[in-house]
């Protein structure tokens, strides 16, 4: 036998905010209708006065049983559930039985809610018979402009809010006749929240008498997605004045509607995608401005290069596949993305055939439904997809190739599975013109990416690898690049152990950023230590420097080169310097500066200040000359040198900045690395905009028991008695092993300057990790390494110096030259 159709409700209370549902309950009359509720096993769960009217069963009777028992004739179903069960409403003419036995042949309207909602399942309702009443004279031309009004969709309702009239597009958004609508209230003929809330605008307007105005989404029956309508309602009244109705006028707005919706998506995504040179961030920023304004799902996968670099691979994509894509962005509207495939940073290969393959392969977007047969196929070969594309109910699909400047990058996936809506071609079109915008952002953040990792290497081959060791200072470094937009720039710092135990102590900053940057610093730190190699005092190596900085800005006017690194680096080279020489054994250090930050020293007591530097344009710029400064520092004295980028940000000045140094410095560390840290945390924000470099030494001094020093007499004969001497002290020293090379060096480096050149002369040795034999003199010469010839009788001793010693050289000073010798010392077994 053959069981009849069940139907229910998943009702809302009437009223809304600004309405009490008691108080519109008594305006519309809720006897007016016959309104019943079933659960989906076809049991009545609700039973109102106006039912009890229309067939004559009390509520209290009715609740529980079966709506079939009211039945007068049975309404086949199939399968042994309703026919009509699926179907979001139903309206038509049934046979029911009055409690009396009468039988009555009653229009209904039947809504069916969606399950989940802890409400009934069903709502039925029906108009009860109005008395006759004797039609009013109405003009026919009026009628027929209202009925066949073109304009809107448009109906009238009556002071209970009871529909009278409807024209024809009012009948067509709404799938009804006017019959079929005609004594139902808003609510009951659409049965959703737009409904209740048109109900009560039109219960203000019968109070107020003010027109009204709201804007409306609705999926009209047998429609693939929702509509936007513009609904106006109004008071009709007599001409007395008094109100004898409401019209509801709608017009559909929903092409305008979707329009502003794209327009307003793309403008938010122009604004949020590619805010940094990030690739990750910038994929990421299109799922999120896509979802859930365009999809449920959005990813973003790019090709994976074999070796999984960055860099895309040829732009040939393999004919048969499979194609490899990493994924680098994904959001959901479910928390998680619990349907994704392939997780963010994973992996994952697409035959041939398949959407992400047809859609680079073509360079065209690929939109497929659930069932269309390419990917049915595709899901075939790939039952975990399928799995779980079911699972969550995806029924749309939609692949975008992302590609710019002739690069392709991969592509982006955007699903739909709790929008009931299909993609359509003007989501096509709007995701087409999102992935282009964000191809041209993740192209310059791929570029971006691979340049700053080439300047950064650059950079970071051009500094020294390792800090060399000396007796001087102990020294700590660190080199942080840009994290911003700017790029690496040409920060620079170096330790250059120089003759007679001395070091030289750089740092510098190149003007711009950029593999030029890069590339005039490594230029200048050659010339520094090529400058600092022939011992140039502080101010004359940093006006060789700036001759030198000079120089490239001349090579460098009419190059065409320079317009394509014109986004990089500024019209001119430009620099920032600040040389250091620290004498151990006299424990003064000379300081020159060449438009740098000065130094910071914490002598030993902990007061922390800076070394004030005559004031100095950087290299380049010419004017002014530069000057050096002189400073005894104590034993344990600690210096900073620094980059302007380490006291300088955005928010905060460098008078500020160079507080915070020097209370960072004041600081006990355990060690000069960790001070090194402390100091970088304490300055700098998480993405500093500019590169920093920072030098930290620590002075040593060498003792009285480490130095030997004579005073020559001007006579040929005092070469045998200072080399008694010498040997004398390296005996004291312990360092036999060195007493022949020694000798035969101090011999021959007196003896020269006794004969050519002037007094005084002087003899200091110096014993450290190596032994470094100096011979100053009054005279300006300096002497030159040759090979004698044959018959020559001089000229051998400098060159046997040079084969017995590890470097020598010479340096001049205001007082005349020194000659130095140094040897490398056997370390004690």
């Amino acid at each position: 036998m053959e069981q009849p159709v069940t139907v229910g409700l998943a009702g809302r209370p009437p009223g809304g905010p600004g309405e009490a549902p008691e108080a519109l309950d008594a305006l519309v009359g809720q006897d007016l209708t016959a309104r019943v509720t079933l659960d989906e096993q076809g049991r009545v769960t609700g039973w109102n006065a106006g039912a009890e009217r229309l067939l004559g069963h009390p509520a209290g009777l009715m609740t529980g049983r079966h709506a079939a028992d009211l039945l007068a004739e049975p309404i086949p179903v199939r399968g042994g559930m309703p026919a009509l069960a699926a179907l979001p409403r139903w309206n038509g003419v049934v046979a029911l039985r009055h409690r009396d036995g009468r039988r009555l042949t009653v229009p209904i309207l039947a809504h069916h809610r969606t399950p989940g909602t802890g409400a009934p399942a069903w709502l039925v309702v029906s108009a009860l018979p109005a008395p006759e009443s004797r039609p009013a004279p109405d003009d026919a031309l009026v009628s027929w402009s209202f009925a066949q009004s073109p304009c809107c969709a448009q109906a009238i309702y009556d002071t209970r809010l009871r529909l009278r009239r409807a024209n024809a597009d009012m009948e067509r958004s709404t799938a009804l006749t006017e019959e079929e609508m005609r004594g139902l209230r808003v609510s009951e003929i659409i049965d959703d929240a737009a409904g209740e809330r048109a109900e009560r605008s039109m219960a203000r307007v019968l109070r107020t008498g003010e027109p009204q105005y709201d804007e409306y989404y609705l999926r009209a029956p047998g429609e693939d997605h929702e509509h936007a309508w513009s609904v106006h309602v109004s008071a009709l009244r007599d001409p007395e004045g008094v109100i004898r109705g409401v019209c509801l006028s709608a017009h559909d707005m929903t092409e305008q509607f979707w329009a502003r919706k794209r327009l307003k998506l793309i403008a938010e995504a122009g604004r949020r995608i590619g805010s940094t040179l990030d690739v990750t961030r910038t994929a990421q920023e299109l799922t999120d401005a896509t979802v859930p304004a365009l999809a449920d799902f959005a990813s973003v996968d790019l090709l994976a290069a074999p070796d999984d670099v960055s860099e895309p691979p040829a732009r040939v994509l393999p004919a048969h596949g499979p194609l490899r894509l990493r994924r680098v962005a994904l959001r959901s509207v479910t928390p998680g993305a619990p349907e994704a495939v392939v997780a963010a940073g994973e992996v994952d290969s697409y035959p041939a055939g398949s959407a992400p393959f047809e859609s680079l392969r073509t360079g065209r977007p690929v939109v497929q439904a659930a069932t269309d047969p390419e990917l049915t196929a595709w899901f075939a070969r790939d039952p975990a997809r399928a799995t779980r594309m079911r699972s969550f109910g995806v029924h749309s699909v939609l692949t975008v190739p992302l590609a710019a400047r002739g690069t392709t990058l991969g592509v982006a996936f955007f699903l739909r599975h709790r929008n009931a809506d299909a993609f359509r071609q003007d989501d096509l079109v709007l995701a087409g013109e999102l992935a282009a915008r964000a191809a041209v952002s993740i192209d310059n953040a791929r570029r971006y990416t691979r340049e700053r990792a080439t300047a950064v290497t650059l950079q970071r081959s051009l500094l020294p690898q390792r800090l060399p060791r000396q007796a001087a200072v102990e020294v700590a470094s660190r080199y942080l690049p840009a994290g911003g937009h700017a790029g690496v720039g040409g920060d620079w710092f170096d330790v250059i152990p120089l003759s007679g135990a001395r070091v030289a102590l750089v740092v510098g900053d190149v003007v711009g950023h950029g593999l030029h940057a890069s590339a005039t610093m490594g230029r200048l730190r050659t010339a520094v230590r090529t400058l600092a190699d022939i011992d140039l005092p502080c101010d004359e190596l940093l006006t060789h420097l700036d001759d030198l900085v000079a120089r490239l800005n001349t090579e460098g006017e009419g190059d065409g080169d320079r317009e394509a690194s014109a986004a990089e680096t500024s019209a001119d080279v430009g620099a920032t310097c600040l040389y250091a020489v620290y004498d151990p054994v006299s424990r003064r250090c000379c300081f020159a500066a060449a438009g740098h930050p000065p130094p910071a020293v914490v002598r030993p007591d902990g007061t922390a200040d800076l070394i004030g530097l005559p004031v100095a344009p950087p290299l380049g710029v010419g004017g002014l000359p530069y000057e050096a400064t002189e400073v005894e520092l104590p034993e344990g004295s600690l210096l900073a040198l620094y980059t302007n980028g380490l006291v300088t940000t955005r928010d905060r000045d460098i008078d500020a900045g160079v507080l915070r140094l020097r209370e960072a410095l004041a600081r006990p560390a355990p060690s000069l690395d960790a001070l090194c840290d402390r100091v970088l945390t304490d300055l700098l924000p998480r993405r500093p905009a500019d590169d920093v470099a920072l030098l930290v030494a620590r002075t040593r001094a060498l003792g009285a028991h480490q130095v030997a020093t004579w005073e020559v007499p001007c006579d040929p004969s005092a070469v045998a008695r200072t080399r008694k001497d010498v040997v004398a002290q390296l005996e004291r020293w312990g360092l036999s092993d060195a007493v022949f090379v020694t000798e035969l060096v101090v011999s021959e480096l007196v003896t020269n300057a006794i004969r050519h050149a002037e007094p005084p002369v002087r003899l200091r040795l110096i014993h450290d990790t190596s032994l470094v034999c100096e011979v100053s003199d009054g005279g300006s010469t300096a002497p030159h390494l040759r090979r004698a010839r044959t018959y020559d009788e001089g000229g051998r001793g400098l060159l046997l110096v040079a084969q017995l010693t590890e470097r020598w050289g010479t340096r001049q000073s205001d007082s005349g030259k020194t000659i130095w010798a140094e040897q490398t010392l056997t370390p004690l077994p």
